[in-house]
């Protein structure tokens, strides 16, 4: 609300606002816009195509920026996609964002602006004002402009995780206080196991249920919610170089990221999982980094889904207080043969393996002996 009148205020502008719902619980009054001046105001129900072409594509990357799994990085290229789809359908002329100059999103809608809408100027009121957060809560003020029910943190949420920031959570030794928290409080005490069932890399079932991505996720969120699991505390390394602490709450992300992780182990080989593991962090940095239209994405994209063909099963976690750990894994395509590795069974002959050893080594011992 506070971009929104400055942009009338500041910039003469005539302002047309987007909310894009990627499946935060708070909602926008679409009325509110218009009192306070808007011309127009579109609301965009997104939660689908979220999951289906970004949250997909970071499950199948197991994506995680230093512990971090993505979710406000992932939602601002949908947003900034239905923006810019909203100001062709009006002809605007420019497009607005509400991002500070020190963070990460001025990256990501910025670049996906251009990208996308290469003729329409790109306007940053809070970035090209300068404006602290303090000078915002007083402009809101003088405005009689509602403010933030979070007061003096600033929160993200979407159905891939929650972010918070700001307030004491700004010095990195005190220890976040347990009010900013909402989706991680711990209402279960018993521990508790969950099975999740993929295919082709994506999850499918929750205990034996079908269900489409996106209640799927949700329903996640609550039941490892209520274990206390999914609480993320980093000191994180921004675009700008800038050390940030980032508190997140990703109970859905962190069950399904490390049950996909699990399975995958089960079903690819050494060799793909090694090189995986590489692409994955490249991956992760591009959307981190803002470079989600980059063509190198798309191309790990591809690399990505070419390993999932297999990646077909059921994983069991058990959830306990502010813990879960993989119990359980099945899967038709399992590399796994019990006969080969069991202390009761042979499987092969075992003296077979001594020529293999003494090859192993071979290099090391000569470059030892010289």
């Amino acid at each position: 609300m506070v971009c929104l009148k400055l942009l009338q205020e500041r910039y003469g502008a005539e302002v047309i606002t987007v909310t894009v719902d990627v499946g935060q619980d708070k909602k926008i009054d679409p009325e509110l816009p218009k009192q306070l001046g808007a011309i127009e105001h579109f609301n965009v129900d997104a939660k689908e195509e979220f999951v289906r072409d970004y949250v997909s594509k970071c499950i199948k990357a197991n994506g995680s920026y230093e512990g971090y799994h993505l979710s406000a990085a992932l939602a601002r290229y949908l947003i900034a996609s239905k923006v810019v789809e909203v100001a062709r359908e009006v002809g605007a002329d420019a497009v607005a964002h509400g991002c500070t100059g020190k963070g990460n999103d001025q990256f990501r809608f910025d670049i996906s602006f251009s990208v996308l809408a290469p003729g329409l100027k790109i306007i940053a009121p809070i970035r090209e004002l300068n404006l602290e957060r303090r000078k915002e809560m007083q402009y809101a003020k003088e405005k009689g402009l509602p403010l933030p029910p979070t007061g003096i943190y600033s929160i993200d949420e979407n159905l891939w995780g929650r972010t918070i920031e700001g307030g004491v959570l700004e010095d990195p030794s005190c220890p976040p206080p347990e009010e900013v928290f909402l989706w991680t409080k711990l209402t279960k005490t018993s521990t508790e196991r969950v099975t999740i069932g993929f295919e082709k890399g994506l999850p499918v079932s929750l205990n034996g249920e079908r269900m489409d991505g996106v209640h799927l996720i949700a329903n996640l969120n609550q039941l490892a919610g209520a274990h206390g699991v999914g609480r993320i505390d980093i000191m994180e390394d921004r675009i700008l170089g800038l050390k940030a602490r980032e508190v997140y709450e990703a109970p859905a992300a962190t069950v399904l990221i490390e049950a996909h992780k699990a399975l995958e182990q089960l079903v690819l080989t050494r060799n793909q999982l090694s090189l995986k593991q590489i692409l994955e962090q490249r991956w992760s940095e591009l959307v981190y980094c803002g470079l989600w239209f980059d063509p190198l994405r798309e191309n790990l994209d591809a690399f990505m889904d070419s390993t999932q063909q297999r990646v077909e099963g059921e994983v069991t976690v058990e959830l306990g207080a502010c813990s879960m750990r993989i119990v359980a894994r099945n899967s038709p395509y399992a590399l796994y043969r019990k006969e080969l590795v069991s202390f009761e069974e042979l499987g092969f002959d075992q003296r077979e393996s001594a020529a293999v050893t003494k090859f192993q080594g071979l290099q090391s011992k000569l470059y030892r002996s010289r």
